[in-house]
C-alpha cells in the first residue's frame, strides 16, 4: 500500500484517503475507489491532486480481509455482519454464555498491528442481537502473507457462545428482625431479573429463621424439586461453621468453596446437594449491581462446571468496586438507579381508518389503546405516561381507571416525532429508561414488557428492541443518554437512524408476532376481530 498525493489521472482504482467537497455539492466519501467517473468529477472541479492509498501487488483490501478473518472465526448461534469500512461486526442470535480464548486472540493480534480483533470478556452473559466480536483492519489494505498467517492459526476455540440451559430454582431466605420483608421482596426480583437470560424460574421461596436447623430443614425439602439452590442469609456468612454451610452439610452436602477473590462478591459459598448445585449468596447480591454471584451464577445456568480452582482464579479481574456501573461502593452511590417508565403513542389521527379511532376499537371486548395500557401498568414500569392527541377526550375515556398520566400533544398532526418529544419530556428526572409503545399494538404483554427491562438491566445503556422473527419492531427501550436525540427528531419519522448510529449498542429481544402486529387500517382491525 502506497499512500501519498496524485494526480487524478494517476489515481485510478486507487482509494480515496480524505473525504472531499466538490463545487458542486457533491460529497466524494473517504475510503471510495477511484473510477473514471470519479476522476472526470475531480478534473471537473479543477482538483489538481488528491491523497490515495494505492493497492500494490500482494494487498488485500480491508474489507476482504475482515470477512476471511471473520468466516475463519464463525461458529454456530453467532451473525456477521456484512463489512464496512474494514471491520466486521459478530453478534449472538440468542441468549447465551459467551466464551473466548484469550491465547488465540492474543495470537491473532500479534501477527500484524494492523489487524485487530476485540471480544467481550470470557464468560459474559449475551442477549441476543449482542455485539461478541469485532474485527477492525486499520489501513485500506494488508498485505497478504499477514492475512494468510492469521488464517493458518487453529482459531477453532477463538470464541463460542454457550446455550443456557432454563432450571428450576429454588431460593431460601433467612429471616432476622433487622431484615425487612420489602428488602426479601425485592432480592427476590433483582434475583428474577439475573435468570432472565437463561429462562430459569424460581419454582418455590421459602423464607425461614435464620438458624441451622430450620435451614438445613428447607434445604432438605427443596433440593429433590430443583435443579438449583440459591440462599439468601439474613447475615453474612462469616466462617465455613456458620449456620448456612452447616446446614449444608447436615443435609448431606458437599461443600466446594468458601470465599472468593472478587469484591464485591468475597462471602460467597458454593456447595452442592447430590448433583444440585447450591450458592450461599454474598450480601452484595441482594442488589442488581455486578458482583461474584453474578459470574458463578450465570456459568452453572450453562452447565459450565464451576471449581473451587474456577473460583481461586477469578482474582485478576475481580477487583469490581471502582467500576462505572459500581463507582465508590463503600460510599452512597449517586448513579440513577434503574427506573424505566413507559411513554404510550396514542395521538395518531389514524388516517387509514377513516372515520374511526383505531385506539378506541375494541379487540377481544377492550378498547385496542387499553390493551398497551394495561399491559404496561401490569408490568414493571414505575409509571406509564398516555400522549394524546386526535379525539382527545374519548381516548381518555377508555382509560378510566388505570393508574396512567395523560399528556396531551397539540401539534400532533405533526406526525410522531412531536408525541415522542411530548412523551420524554413529561417524564420525571429520575427515569434512567424509556419504554415506548404505540397505541396500536394490543397483543404486547406485560411479560413482553418485562422482558426488555429485565435485559436492559441486565445491559445497562443498551437500546433494547423487539424483534418478530429476526425484524424490528415494537416497542424499543431507551435509555436516558438518548433522550435528547430523539426529541430532536421532526416529522413523522421514528428513531431508527439513531439505532443504525449506535448499532453496537442495540439488544434485539424476539417477542414473536406482537412487536409487528399495528391495527391500522380497517381490514387488519376485521381480520384479528374475525380470529377472535
Amino acid at each position: 500500500m502506497k499512500f501519498g498525493p496524485l494526480k487524478p489521472k494517476d489515481a485510478k482504482n486507487g482509494i480515496l484517503a480524505h473525504s472531499l467537497k466538490l463545487p458542486t455539492g457533491t460529497r466524494l466519501r473517504k475510503g471510495a475507489m477511484i473510477d473514471d467517473e470519479m476522476i472526470g468529477q475531480l478534473s471537473e472541479a479543477g482538483i489538481e491532486s488528491v491523497t490515495v492509498a494505492m493497492p500494490q501487488q500482494g494487498d488485500v483490501l480491508e474489507d476482504a480481509a475482515a470477512t476471511l478473518i471473520a468466516q475463519q472465526l464463525s461458529v454456530p448461534n453467532v451473525k456477521i455482519e456484512e463489512a464496512a469500512t474494514g471491520r466486521v461486526n459478530i453478534f449472538a442470535v440468542s441468549d447465551r454464555i459467551f466464551r473466548t480464548s484469550a491465547a488465540i486472540i492474543n495470537a491473532i493480534n500479534a501477527v500484524d498491528p494492523t489487524i485487530t480483533i476485540a471480544t467481550l470478556p470470557d464468560y459474559a452473559p449475551v442477549n441476543q442481537g449482542r455485539l461478541i466480536a469485532t474485527i477492525k483492519i486499520i489501513p485500506y489494505a494488508i498485505k497478504s502473507r499477514s492475512l494468510e498467517t492469521v488464517l493458518a492459526l487453529d482459531t477453532s476455540m477463538a470464541i463460542a457462545v454457550h446455550k443456557y440451559s432454563p432450571k428450576r430454582i429454588g431460593m431460601i431466605s433467612t429471616k432476622l428482625t433487622a431484615l425487612k420483608p420489602s428488602s426479601m421482596d425485592k432480592t427476590r426480583v433483582n434475583l428474577e431479573s439475573r435468570l432472565a437470560l437463561s429462562g430459569s424460574t424460581i419454582v418455590e421461596e421459602v423464607r425461614v429463621e435464620h438458624d441451622e436447623k430450620s435451614i438445613e430443614t428447607a434445604i432438605s425439602n427443596l433440593s429433590p424439586e430443583c435443579d438449583m439452590l440459591v440462599l439468601f442469609g439474613a447475615s453474612a456468612i462469616s466462617d465455613i461453621a456458620d449456620c448456612i454451610p452447616a446446614a449444608i452439610e447436615n443435609a448431606e452436602g458437599e461443600i466446594i468453596r468458601f470465599g472468593m477473590p472478587v469484591d464485591p462478591g468475597n462471602l460467597m459459598l458454593l456447595a452442592k446437594i447430590g448433583e444440585v448445585p447450591v450458592i450461599g449468596a454474598p450480601g452484595c447480591a441482594r442488589s442488581i449491581a455486578e458482583n461474584g454471584f453474578d459470574w458463578v451464577l450465570q456459568r452453572l445456568l450453562a452447565d459450565v462446571p464451576v471449581t473451587a480452582e474456577d473460583i481461586a482464579g477469578l482474582g485478576v479481574g475481580g477487583l469490581l468496586m471502582e467500576t462505572g456501573s459500581r463507582p465508590h461502593p463503600r460510599e452512597k452511590s449517586k448513579r440513577l438507579q434503574d427506573h424505566t417508565s413507559a411513554i404510550i403513542l396514542a395521538a395518531g389521527q389514524s388516517r387509514r381508518m377513516g372515520d374511526i379511532n383505531k385506539m378506541t376499537v375494541e379487540i377481544d371486548g377492550e378498547p385496542i389503546v387499553r390493551h398497551v395500557a394495561s399491559a404496561a401498568v401490569g408490568s414493571l414500569v414505575k409509571n406509564t405516561v398516555v400522549v394524546t392527541g386526535h379525539e382527545q377526550q374519548d381516548v381518555l375515556d377508555v382509560l378510566n381507571g388505570l393508574e396512567v398520566s395523560q399528556h396531551h400533544n397539540p401539534d400532533f398532526a405533526e406526525g410522531l416525532s412531536t408525541s415522542l418529544k411530548c412523551g420524554i419530556k413529561a417524564l420525571s428526572k429520575d427515569v434512567s429508561n424509556a419504554i415506548i409503545l404505540l397505541g396500536d399494538m394490543p397483543f404486547v404483554t406485560s411479560v413482553m414488557i418485562d422482558m426488555l427491562i429485565k435485559n436492559a438491566s441486565a445491559n445497562p445503556n443498551h437500546i433494547i428492541v423487539a424483534t418478530h422473527s429476526g425484524k424490528r419492531g415494537n416497542p424499543v427501550l431507551w435509555p436516558r443518554e438518548y433522550f435528547e436525540e430523539l426529541c430532536s427528531i421532526q416529522g413523522d419519522v421514528g428513531a431508527r437512524h439513531i439505532m443504525a448510529a449506535n448499532r453496537d449498542r442495540v439488544i434485539e429481544v424476539e417477542l414473536g408476532m406482537a412487536a409487528s402486529l399495528d391495527l391500522d387500517t380497517p381490514q387488519a382491525v376485521q381480520m384479528v376481530q374475525e380470529k377472535d
